[in-house]
């Protein structure tokens, strides 16, 4: 099961933003349960759990792991098909962020588009890789830091793109025959204060 999924076509975000198969994804992703097992757990009827449990399986959201023979009954174990969910902008077609279509390339919605753009491509590039049996090389940094001034966060911005661009420089070959081409994006905000 992959720790993170990324629902592209708009029929899987729907049925997993539905609150109660929310729910379900949330508790599958962490235990296979039956359905009686999950209506205990979230206080609904039996039935309304396999209604919902159907519709997450007909997205690929909830695969059937194990069935289990009481006399002559069958219980079927379920289980999220990955650890988390995100929504890739490509589930809203047309309206979703697009970073071509700002023009404010300092804007927080710039951000947000670079950020929806990188939940697109990746998980459009996973889903390759993992037809083709292979894995997709990928570099993630992720830092906090904490400044003095609003002046100090301006000079590690020209610092930080001056050291990009140097870089950049340095490891880059427009011509390497067998060379494979990277998007670098790096972006900052502030922390919520409710993430220590």
């Amino acid at each position: 099961m992959p720790a993170v999924a990324v629902l592209d076509d708009p029929g899987a975000a729907t049925a997993a933003l539905d609150p109660l198969r929310a729910r379900l994804l949330a508790l599958l992703a962490v235990e296979a349960s039956s359905a009686a097992a999950l209506a205990k757990a979230v206080d609904v009827t039996r039935q309304k759990v396999t209604y919902h449990l159907q519709v997450l399986r007909e997205h690929g959201l909830v695969v059937e792991v194990e069935q289990r023979k009481h006399g002559g009954l069958t219980e079927r174990l379920y289980a999220a098909s990955a650890g988390s969910y995100v929504v890739s902008p490509a589930a809203v077609g047309a309206a979703g962020a697009d970073p071509a279509r700002v023009d404010d390339h300092r804007s927080s919605s710039y951000l947000l588009a670079l950020a929806g753009r990188a939940i697109d491509e990746v998980g459009a590039l996973v889903r390759g890789a993992d037809s083709a049996g292979k894995r997709l090389p990928t570099l993630s940094i992720d830092t906090d830091i904490r400044f003095r001034s609003a002046a100090d966060r301006a000079a590690f911005t020209d610092d930080l793109a001056a050291a990009v661009r140097a870089l950049a420089t340095r490891y880059h070959d427009e011509s390497a025959p067998t060379g494979r081409w990277h998007r670098l994006v790096a972006f900052s905000h502030p922390r919520p204060k409710e993430h220590p």
